[in-house]
């Protein structure tokens, strides 16, 4: 076993993470929380993990759920094409595997949703298969400890980790060994201040020893970041808003959200022609920005009045849902933020 390996197996039985909710041989439980700390902090996680396992226990409840009720609970997690591809991972594994996940990693990597990082996690955690991992963690410490020069997302230098990660896996205790790395990566050798004088590897940390620490990982080159905006009609009628589901790609794709208007519509025409809905009034909201990982939103809201109750939606895809069950809806996080604000300042109160 490398020195590598050892020492982190040991640092990881007497200071490692070992209360986390998923940290168990089902394999069902293990992938659901791989899947949600995708690019999403462990102390966000844990409360959307337990709201699941409360209403699909196992995969077969999951698989057989309408991915409407997926995205609902998914709702506020970020990253949505993680919960359209656990669903449909749930339904192949349940068609191409009768139900359990396959140990294999190559197996387990040809399911949606499940790249090699995470089939390897998967498989170490639930069978104890001898198998690498690379998330953002693990690049991290590798990064530091060797020294390893380059931004990790180039396909050089995430090979050359790779080959590092795969020579340095212990015969042994593979499941232990992979959440050490994980967990010295969120706890010790963090981003932001890491808590070098703690760490296990400081003697034989390469960044440490040349003073790089704070230069390693190589950043990701820099990006114009993109600047987009939409305007999103609040249409109101009797204590009910309008909400229509969004096409399968792109932003918030299959989640529910206010009508998107078209940049020059005058508001009350196009909700008019595109309802059948009679206009008493718009009133102009707040804007407010939201970041994505590649661009910049800025929305701007317009409350649109509606006489009378609420018409039947002829929009596929479009229902008017209550106010007073937002929780209901599979929403985007911003627009969730949006109503229930509006809401708490009685702006949908009927004269």
């Amino acid at each position: 076993m490398s020195t590598f390996a050892s020492t982190l197996i040991n640092w990881q039985h007497s200071h490692g993470r070992h209360d986390l909710p998923w940290q168990t041989r089902d394999a069902y439980r293990v992938w659901l929380s791989e899947i949600m700390l995708q690019q999403t902090q462990v102390d966000t996680v844990i409360p959307y993990y337990g709201r699941f396992l409360e209403r699909f226990p196992d995969l077969p409840s999951l698989a057989a759920a309408p991915v409407e009720d997926v995205l609902t609970l998914w709702s506020g997690l970020g990253y949505y094409a993680r919960a359209r591809n656990l669903h449909k991972c749930a339904q192949a594994v349940m068609g191409r595997h009768g139900g359990v996940f396959p140990a294999d990693p190559a197996l387990l990597a040809e399911l949606p949703g499940i790249g090699r990082s995470t089939a390897a996690a998967i498989s170490a955690f639930s069978y104890g298969t001898r198998a690498a991992i690379l998330d953002g963690n693990v690049k991290r410490v590798l990064a530091r400890a060797f020294g390893i020069e380059g931004f990790p997302g180039t396909k050089p230098v995430e090979n050359s980790m790779w080959q590092l990660a795969e020579s340095l896996l212990p015969a042994s205790d593979v499941d232990i060994y992979t959440q050490a790395q994980m967990d010295l990566g969120a706890t010790v050798c963090t981003r932001g201040r890491p808590a070098c004088s703690r760490c296990p590897l400081a003697t034989t940390c390469v960044a440490l020893k040349d003073g790089r620490v704070a230069d390693l990982p190589t950043p990701r080159p820099k990006k114009i970041t993109r600047q987009r905006s939409g305007r999103f009609a609040v249409i109101l009628a009797n204590g009910t808003v309008l909400l229509e589901r969004r096409p399968p790609a792109g932003i918030w794709g299959g989640l529910q959200s206010l009508p998107e208007l078209p940049e020059d519509a005058d508001t009350a025409d196009w909700v008019s022609a595109r309802y059948g809905l009679t206009v008493r009034g718009v009133t102009p909201l707040a804007g407010f920005r939201h970041v994505f990982t590649h661009f910049t939103l800025e929305l701007q809201p317009e409350a649109v009045e509606v006489a009378g109750p609420p018409a039947a939606c002829t929009e596929a895809g479009a229902v008017w849902h209550p106010l007073e069950r937002l929780e209901e809806a599979a929403l985007p996080a911003p627009i969730r933020k949006l109503l229930e604000q509006l809401v708490r300042r009685d702006l949908f109160s009927q004269p």
